[in-house]
């Protein structure tokens, strides 16, 4: 029996093609809105944690936010000693400072950020060279006047490449010191608030002695143990700088706490838009339940037939709850084809990778079919309560 209705409806669907298509318009926007929407969500999503685990799910960073001297000079290279030794599966500690200046090479001049950091900053990173390599721990031990540049400023000073043993001058207001390049990174996307490729680096000690005379640190970066809890290790830090500084002195924040805001964010506003979008799904069901009552009422004499060769109300109800279903799914099936479609080239277009939600595809074809049960039912009723002479007699 079911067979057989569902034959029906596809068989009066191809029939009435125009109307078929003007009905189903309304399901097939609708669905094809959410499943765009959750697939955009989610792609976006996992395309932000996949950023932030590049540079190491395992990495914390913290920055010294005060204006007190004394408190100031408790940021210092001692105090990354002090945090490894209290406070276990830690890897490394990173001290980071950084100055906004300009570099030249010959009659090239770029204007940006010189980083002071620790020898083991592009290995904590997972910051690859592309010529050379990053300086070493003698580089930062005898102050050598060394640099590593990032992507851009390599561009920028050596348009023509050739830029890995040349001597570069960077300024610290008029006066400049020579630093030899011995490394070239490769790009990066920007993490940490650190835009990679514009940066140029030199060693910590050479930075603090010879650039800028400075007696504290702006910030670390903190690496964790792999397979250690970041977020204990995080807390145990936590807790350990407001006994020292204050609660109010210092920021702390690792990629996992940031990773797991950004998948809520995003999760949150794509239930909410593909709420608003399920709204087109109760308006496409108000069109099915239009065509329904037409076929209803031209299928009058039809209905009186088969009621008075022996057709129950409750099978005739049936029939035209299976129609409207049939119709309503095959809206969703074009629905999904096309949220997929549209939801994968614009993923391809923001260059993230596409995350399918397939469950939703599920969720999609089956709320698509309940909105025609819902709308089909009291077409379906007024189908089964025909007086049969009456429909017998309709014209």
């Amino acid at each position: 029996m079911f067979g057989e209705f569902v034959k029906l409806a596809l068989q009066s669907m191809i029939t009435n093609k125009l109307r078929t298509l003007l009905s189903l318009l309304g399901i097939v926007i609708g669905v094809a809105s959410v499943i765009t929407i959750v697939n955009l969500g989610e792609s976006a999503s996992r395309s932000i944690q996949e950023e932030i685990a590049a540079a190491g799910l395992e990495t914390i960073s913290v920055y010294a936010r005060t204006r007190d001297r004394e408190i100031r000079r408790q940021f210092n290279l001692e105090l990354g000693d002090r945090i490894s030794g209290s406070i276990d599966n830690i890897e490394t500690i990173i001290p980071v400072n950084q100055y906004s200046t300009t570099v030249r090479w010959q009659s090239n001049t770029y204007s940006g950020t010189v980083m002071g950091v620790g020898e083991d900053f592009a290995r904590a990173m997972d910051y690859r060279s592309l010529e050379g390599a990053f300086f070493t721990d003698m580089d930062n031990q005898d102050y050598r006047q060394v640099a590593v540049l990032g992507s851009l400023a390599a561009e920028e000073l050596f348009p023509d490449g050739g830029g890995l043993g040349e001597f570069v001058r960077i300024f610290r207001g008029r006066s400049a010191r020579t630093y030899r390049v011995v490394g070239i990174m490769e790009e990066k996307s920007p993490n940490f608030n650190i835009q990679f490729n514009q940066h140029v680096y030199i060693p910590h000690n050479t930075y603090s002695n010879r650039l800028v005379n400075i007696d504290f640190i702006q910030s670390y970066i903190i690496r964790a143990d792999a397979g250690s809890d970041v977020l204990v290790v995080a807390d145990e830090i936590d807790e350990f700088l407001e006994r020292l500084v204050g609660s109010g002195n210092y920021t702390l924040f690792t990629p996992s706490t940031i990773a797991d805001m950004a998948a809520n964010v995003t999760n949150t506003l794509s239930l909410v838009l593909a709420a608003i979008a399920g709204i087109s799904l109760m308006v496409g069901g108000i069109g099915i339940m239009n065509i329904m009552l037409v076929s209803v009422a031209e299928r009058t004499k039809e209905i009186g037939i088969r009621k008075a060769i022996g057709a129950s109300p409750r099978r005739i109800m049936t029939q035209f709850l299976i129609e409207a279903m049939t119709l309503t799914l095959v809206g969703g099936i074009f629905g999904i084809a096309l949220g997929i479609f549209i939801s994968s080239s614009a993923v391809q277009f923001f260059g993230w990778s596409f995350f399918p939600m397939v469950n939703v595809y599920v969720l999609a074809a089956g709320f698509s079919m309940a909105v025609g049960v819902f709308f089909g039912l009291y077409p379906a009723m007024k189908a089964a309560k025909l007086d049969p002479i009456e429909a017998l007699n309709y014209e």
